[in-house]
């Protein structure tokens, strides 16, 4: 009786508890850990939920996916979808609205990117190259060859801004495994390979598309320099010196305003301006600087160097352009690798063209004259320091000559460049000498 009481006494309790659970709405093993990461949107089918995240902007989703990693899970799924994809995948050449037009489409694969590096955050490396792969497989814009009108197209740019995104923040050996994924997948090595070997300009198209790629996607502006110079270090280390000049002119060298292919002959047919140089001046300051590591100042030399004969001799003047153009540091490091060498002859008429451009840009002469003084502290000897300054003498005088005998007998064209030329040359001559003589006064009177 007794017992019977107990067993009876104590399955009341269990029966209301029971009942309490159904009255409440939860049964067991409802509230497993996946669900409960859902929080709310555990109620919804996965299709009404898909549904949803079509009205949240790809920040906010990506806000979203930092919450469990279940949704994360489930956001990955949504990007994978057909709809995921048309949503968060632009077309380049379709009619955009206006919100998706010129900067803010950089700024949507920008969020985009974002999105995809938190989605993504805890698998590997190789794993989150795959599925970003696999993300990004059907725009055809982000492709080598894929784009039909490549210069009229945002999509290398848009590549560009969400791999900046995607690797911001990875070590060394991650991005070298995404340089070595992208090199693969758009076979780059066979493409470059070809355009440095083949004659300047034979494969024009193709040295145009290696062009947008490289500096749409792996030099994307607006990176950090030590982001760009590591990327450009990726892009001309596996090849000789040779061919490291003749990428270094397809990639930053001067091109034409009308079709954008790169312009060979611009170098050697006659003077050019700051802006067919800057490009090239800018990128072997990146190579100098201590961001890019594996680069000693003997390698930029070099570099610089064998870019000057390609396709053929540069003009001197625009060796010297682009000396001035890429800074103090190199230029002196250029002229007194020279001096070293005992290359006087050369180096003198490198410093008249260097005077010469200084007047026709309009740069301070007495910088000119600072840079002859530190290349003079280089000559070991006296002898080797007087026979410079008499061979530079004499290259002035032989330029001189040489351009008014051209405008004696008659040669001139349609802009007068032979009787411009003497006349800059001899502006140059006189200022280059007046600040010697403003020095050496200077000198004397504060000695005496």
């Amino acid at each position: 009786m007794t017992s019977s009481a107990g067993s009876s006494g104590t399955s009341v309790p269990r029966q209301k508890q029971r009942r309490s659970r159904r009255r409440s709405g939860h049964t067991p093993g409802r509230d497993s850990p996946a669900l409960s990461a859902l929080g709310d949107f555990q109620t919804l089918p996965l299709e009404i939920f898909q549904m949803v995240l079509n009205y949240l902007s790809v920040k906010d989703i990506s806000m979203l996916s930092m919450v469990s990693k279940t949704i994360s899970g489930r956001l990955i799924n949504y990007i994978s979808t057909s709809s995921g994809s048309r949503r968060l995948l632009q077309d380049f050449h379709q009619e955009l609205p206006a919100r998706r037009e010129g900067a803010s489409i950089l700024e949507h694969y920008r969020a985009l990117g974002l999105l995809l590096k938190r989605c993504t955050l805890l698998l590997p490396t190789r794993d989150r190259l795959k599925y970003v792969h696999k993300v990004l497989s059907g725009v055809s814009c982000f492709k080598l060859n894929g784009c039909a009108s490549p210069l009229h197209c945002l999509g290398l740019q848009c590549y560009g801004v969400f791999l900046q995104i995607l690797t911001a923040g990875w070590d060394e050996l991650e991005c070298h495994r995404v340089f070595n994924f992208l090199w693969e997948f758009s076979n780059l090595a066979r493409k470059v390979q070809t355009v440095v070997s083949s004659k300047p300009g034979s494969a024009r198209r193709l040295e145009l598309r290696i062009r947008l790629f490289c500096r749409g996607v792996l030099l994307s502006p607006g990176s950090r320099r030590s982001d760009s110079a590591f990327w450009l270090t990726r892009i001309l280390k596996p090849w000789p010196m040779v061919n490291q000049a003749r990428l270094l002119y397809i990639i930053f060298g001067p091109v034409s305003s009308r079709d954008g292919h790169v312009v060979w002959q611009k170098m050697i047919e006659g003077p050019t301006d700051e802006t067919s140089l800057k490009g090239l001046a800018d990128a072997i300051k990146l190579l100098y600087g201590t961001e890019a590591r594996e680069w000693t100042a003997d390698d930029v030399i070099s570099l610089v160097d064998e870019l000057s004969v390609v396709p053929q001799e540069w003009l001197m003047e625009n060796n010297a352009r682009l000396l001035l153009l890429s800074g103090n540091s190199i230029c002196f490091t250029f002229m007194a690798s020279k001096a070293v060498n005992g290359r006087a002859v050369e180096l003198a008429r490198l410093m008249v063209f260097m005077v010469l451009v200084c007047e026709k840009d309009l740069y301070c002469m007495d910088w000119a004259v600072k840079m002859m003084q530190k290349v003079c502290k280089v000559f070991s000897t006296p002898w080797e320091r007087n026979n410079f300054l008499q061979c530079l003498e004499n290259s002035f005088a032989r330029m001189l000559m040489d351009m008014l005998q051209a405008v004696l007998a008659g040669e001139r064209d349609e802009e007068d460049s032979s009787f411009l030329n003497l006349f800059h040359l001899m502006n140059a001559q006189a200022n280059f000498h007046k600040e010697i003589l403003y020095l050496a006064m200077g000198s004397t009177s504060s000695t005496s």
